[in-house]
């Protein structure tokens, strides 16, 4: 059910606003409800994180490496380099 209320809109906003919904034919109430949504939409999907699957085709790790073995992982990375 709608509610009423007063809501202070600077002037310039308020005026690009209600050309906007006259262009469009739609009700100012609509084209600041459509905002509203917009907003907490936008601000909801923030608080979420997916992380992509940037996973690839493969037999898992090489021969000879033993899975979780981080030390031989990195020993293997930096070979060559540095020391």
């Amino acid at each position: 059910m709608p509610k009423k209320t007063t809501v202070e809109i600077r002037e310039p906003l308020l005026d690009a606003a209600r050309d906007l919904a006259m262009r469009e034919r739609i009700s100012l109430r609509a084209l600041i409800e459509e905002g509203l949504e917009l907003a907490i939409e936008r601000r909801t999907e923030r608080g979420t994180f997916t992380l992509r699957d940037e996973s690839f085709g493969g037999n898992g790790v090489q021969p000879g490496i033993r899975e979780g073995d981080w030390s031989e992982i990195r020993r293997m990375i930096y070979e060559g380099r540095g020391e």
